[in-house]
């Protein structure tokens, strides 16, 4: 295993050398290699280097995690809710005492600051702690048919075993986000993380086991033979459900296979948020806001603030304000420095799809109006956080989704303009609206096409709140009592009385 000594603590490299990656498969309980023994490289975004090498799942891996889970399956779900809500919850504690080890490992590995790394570790956890408290929550109904002399009596069932994709952008999170609800549900999985950040999902599955999740029932399988691992889960019998978080380009894939065999999708897909400032806001809690939903990650979120709709009247205030905390950001690698607030793209891919974006949008007449500062040396994959001004309603860097810290302003007066241009796209996950006027954000906020709104704040995420998006930014929710619907089914009996 390669460790970067030269920004990875002591800490670090001592909790990777316990992770040891290149038994990095969850298989049946225990940690495995690949069945063909093939390994691939985890970059660290912030110098360009090999991080660790991570076991590299093969398609017999693929088919023996979905051996061990069905296997699992009916004794899980015959557990008792109380059972699995305890695993749940020593997950929870065992993820929190991690904390400061798991905070390290996502930034060396994804290139987060350290204080986004640690809130999505204490996220991530967060999903554990309330579906123990929903496993117990157990629903269900009876009554008298219409017609008398019979009962209907309702219940829910595991749907059984399910598929798990997750993405790079919250290694953490996106999986327990995942994994908790189904457990809770008594479901069994076989989950296929990002192949760019698979070092959290390893430490994750030992979590899982130190808790007390039996064999079988969690199976963690990195690869990056990702086409051909999730086309056979997709196609064995015994998978019944497939769970996606990514690209609305793959997630339409996955739905296509996924309705070959009918299987029960869960898909959270891409965003194009709006960031909705009135002429009445409070600039400073708008700018608060903004740098909340535009820089927590780099940009790199599917709720991050897409597209900024300034009224005219509170346009350059707002515009020189956030300018004015972009100027002053530290962007740096995040294990070199606590201090540095934005960290890397995730790799030289992502840092130059949103370079190009940007001159794209400037050769069509938008303004750099702010530019933080950017790492020349070191070889990781920086760029600055910028505002562009002078942005024309029907430009192309607002009708793509930039997953990066590029914020571009438009200028409205009209209501009537605002909401058409709000929803003039295919996305609908989060928006945002900062206004002092109650009534009207939320009279708005009914009339925008998205799945969720912050109104006066800039965080949509709560494990307790029903996450997901309209149109084509996906189907179902995670989260909130909704989670553990997407992994349940509805079965009635109807009994003579």
């Amino acid at each position: 295993m390669t460790y970067i000594l030269a920004q990875a603590s002591p800490e670090l490299v001592s909790y990777l050398k316990d992770l040891h990656p290149e038994e990095g498969l969850l298989l049946d309980g225990s940690m495995a290699g690949a069945r063909d023994g093939a390994l691939f490289d985890v970059v660290d975004p912030a110098s360009g280097e090999v991080l660790a090498r991570c076991a590299d799942a093969c398609v017999e891996d693929a088919t023996r995690a979905v051996d061990a889970a069905a296997a699992a399956l009916g004794p899980w779900s015959a557990t008792a809710p109380r059972e699995r809500a305890e695993v749940l919850r020593r997950a929870f504690t065992l993820m929190v005492e991690e904390v400061d080890d798991l905070t390290r490992l996502i930034s060396a590995e994804n290139g987060k600051s350290l204080a986004d790394a640690r809130a999505e570790v204490l996220y991530a956890a967060e999903f554990f702690r309330w579906f123990s408290e929903e496993a117990v929550r157990t629903e269900g109904g009876f009554g008298v048919s219409p017609a008398g002399g019979t009962r209907t009596i309702v219940t829910h069932r595991p749907v059984g075993v399910v598929a798990m994709i997750t993405p790079w952008n919250f290694p953490a999170a996106m999986g327990t986000r995942k994994i908790a609800p189904a457990l809770a549900a008594g479901c069994t999985v076989v989950l296929r993380p990002a192949s760019l950040t698979p070092l959290t999902a390893v430490a994750l599955g030992r979590i899982l086991q130190r808790a007390g999740v039996p064999a079988g029932v969690v199976s963690i399988v990195p690869s990056t033979r990702s086409a051909e691992v999730s086309q056979t889960w997709l196609a064995d019998p015994r998978v019944r459900a497939v769970s996606f978080t990514g690209s609305t380009e793959v997630g339409r894939t996955l739905l296509e296979q996924a309705a070959r065999r009918v299987l029960v999708p869960s898909m959270e897909l891409g965003g194009n948020a709006p960031f909705v400032v009135a002429a009445d806001a409070d600039v400073e809690a708008a700018v608060t806001g903004a740098v909340q939903a535009k820089l927590r990650g780099g940009g790199q979120a599917c709720t991050a603030a897409n597209r900024f709709y300034v009224h005219a009247d509170v346009v350059e205030t707002f515009t020189e304000a956030l300018g004015a905390v972009v100027r002053d950001l530290r962007v740096g690698p995040p294990l070199a420095d606590e201090a540095n607030q934005l960290g890397p793209m995730v790799s030289a891919r992502a840092r130059d799809q949103v370079n190009a974006l940007v001159e794209e949008a400037v050769q069509a007449g938008a303004r750099v109006a702010a530019s933080s500062s950017c790492p020349q040396e070191g070889g990781g994959f920086f760029l600055p956080a910028r505002v562009l001004a002078d942005v024309a309603p029907d430009a192309q860097v607002l009708r793509t989704e930039i997953f990066g810290p590029v914020a571009p302003v438009v200028a409205w007066q009209e209501e009537t303009d605002l909401l058409r241009w709000v929803n003039d796209s295919e996305h609908g996950l989060a928006g945002y609206v900062f206004s002092q006027d109650l009534g009207w954000a939320l009279r708005l906020a009914e009339r925008m096409e998205v799945g969720m709104v912050g109104i006066n704040r800039g965080l949509v995420s709560d494990p307790a709140a029903p996450f997901g998006g309209l149109k084509q930014s996906g189907l179902g929710r995670e989260g909130a009592r909704e989670g553990i619907r997407e992994f349940q089914e509805t079965q009635y009996f109807s009994v003579a009385w």
